[in-house]
């Protein structure tokens, strides 16, 4: 399939099903409605295969397609073989509580080789970091959560967002404006936080302090400030960039999760996110509904997507060596005495 040149980024980003590219892949990801690229575990088979893939992908479009992919560490690691093993992130917030300037020595080298090993593969991004603080109340975020000291969880972020920069990658802090304090998990459940704004400011702290590049809201429903869940509502992303200041990129979360049915069916969902002033709509593990998008969505107003570019390497970087060894000396020390 010839590649086509000077298509700009749409305001989707979707999945797709393997190891690599399929004859359908190649028709959705060159539709104009598409902007991006997110990767499974699925889609990894070791480091080689990857690299290849993420090549093709590229190669498809001018502006290319940004690649992203969680990849936290703990229990949210996409790439496992091949891959260093990043613990989760409590194991810094539990170092933080004897040694904060070592923790953060060692957020700053693990967010460098987090990040390296996912560029040196052709991967633009990673969807973190997970800002939420940990109330003891969420098992989907648990030991996903820094610390449930907004102090802590705000000083190891931006040592980890640090670092991931150095590696030449951004940071998307999620998911705004808090999800660990409700025990549903967004992904089978419509959550409610039943908390007063004022009790909801600890939860905010982060994204009040740290320098963002994106930002991914809660499928988490805050009734005392709007019956919409905040990845569709106008008054959380007007809060956001003008309260917030944030003049980054706004993803939605995945529109097929349970969170999201509130909204109505896969074309409601997206306008309700779009109106509501997100830039970037995920859809996952869905593909008969990224199908509909394409063949029925027409976002108004018609814009880009907002800053996606920002968030895709422009420049080759130097490796640091020394960064990503101190990143495993970290990483074995975490693992040996924060047990």
């Amino acid at each position: 399939m010839k590649n086509q040149p000077n298509l700009p980024l749409g305001p989707l980003m979707i999945d797709i099903d393997g190891l690599e590219l399929s004859i359908l892949d190649h028709e959705r990801l060159v539709h104009p409605l598409v902007g991006g690229v997110i990767l499974f575990a699925r889609n990894y088979r070791d480091r080689q295969q990857l690299t290849r893939l993420c090549a093709d992908i590229h190669a498809l479009r001018a502006p290319s397609l940004l690649i992203a992919i969680d990849h936290e560490g703990g229990r949210v690691q996409r790439c496992r073989e091949g891959f260093t093993a990043v613990p989760a992130m409590r194991k810094l917030g539990v170092m933080w509580d004897s040694d904060p300037s070592a923790a953060c020595v060692a957020a700053r080298s693990i967010g460098y080789l987090l990040a390296d090993e996912l560029r040196d593969c052709g991967v633009d991004f990673s969807f973190t970091p997970v800002l939420d603080l940990d109330w003891g109340r969420s098992g989907v975020i648990g030991d996903r959560a820094f610390h449930s000291d907004p102090v802590a969880v705000t000083q190891l972020a931006d040592a980890l967002i640090e670092g991931l920069r150095a590696a030449g990658m951004g940071c998307c802090g999620k998911h705004f404006p808090g999800h660990g304090w409700v025990a549903a998990d967004s992904h089978v459940a419509i959550p409610v936080d039943e908390r007063s704004l004022a009790e909801m400011q600890p939860d905010m702290e982060p994204y009040r302090h740290l320098k963002l590049d994106a930002v991914m809201p809660a499928h988490v429903i805050y009734p005392q400030i709007d019956s919409r869940p905040a990845g569709f509502s106008p008054v959380w992303i007007n809060r956001l960039r003008h309260e917030f200041a944030f003049d980054g990129v706004i993803f939605s979360d995945d529109l097929t999760m349970e969170g999201a049915s509130v909204a109505g069916g896969i074309t409601e969902r997206a306008d309700a996110a779009w109106s509501a002033g997100c830039d970037v709509l995920l859809v996952c593990n869905a593909p008969d509904l990224v199908g509909i998008l394409l063949e029925t969505w027409r976002p108004l107003p018609d814009k880009p997507a907002r800053n996606l570019q920002q968030l895709a390497p422009h420049t080759r970087r130097v490796k640091n060596p020394v960064l990503y060894a101190s990143g495993l000396d970290s990483i074995k020390k975490l693992l040996t005495s924060y047990n």
